[in-house]
């Protein structure tokens, strides 16, 4: 180019959800993101892993909703004005409601700037990378690993 910018060194940085679980930053790829909802009267759902609090019913729409907290071993939710429910959409035809502590704002984190985490410890299997920005370290969520259940290994 005229100007001595080579195209191809262009890094695109993805946009990820800051959300907040027990003190902790994460970020999930907002390409999942459906949307998000104040807390609501969560219903029960009998045998359901210790995980899934229950079902919300969204615009006519039954949604499972999982407490993150719980899914990650941390103590149970504490519910707060901030509390929020992400709905997201992993599949075109199912959604899933992640309960988090407090939804921050939206991120740009360059791939490049992403550290790959290999641990053998179960909690960070959940972890796809830890993303350095400029308000410091988020853990970006493997959003799969979260939804598989272990229970079918």
């Amino acid at each position: 180019m005229a100007d001595g910018t080579d195209v191809s060194n262009v890094v695109e940085s993805k946009q990820y959800i800051d959300v907040m679980i027990n003190n902790e930053q994460y970020g999930i790829d907002i390409n999942f993101i459906d949307n998000i909802v104040r807390m609501q009267r969560i219903t029960r759902v009998p045998k359901a892993q210790d995980y899934f609090p229950g079902v919300i019913n969204l615009r006519g729409e039954i949604i499972p909703v999982m407490s993150l907290r719980r899914r990650f071993g941390f103590e149970d939710d504490v519910f707060t004005p901030k509390t929020r429910i992400l709905i997201l959409k992993p599949e075109p035809q199912a959604s899933i409601g992640f309960i988090v502590d407090e939804v921050k704002e939206v991120i740009n984190i360059k791939e490049e700037e992403i550290d790959r985490v290999v641990t053998s410890d179960d909690k960070n299997t959940f972890i796809a990378g830890v993303g350095k920005h400029t308000k410091g370290l988020v853990s970006i969520l493997n959003i799969s690993a979260v939804l598989q259940d272990k229970e079918q290994d």
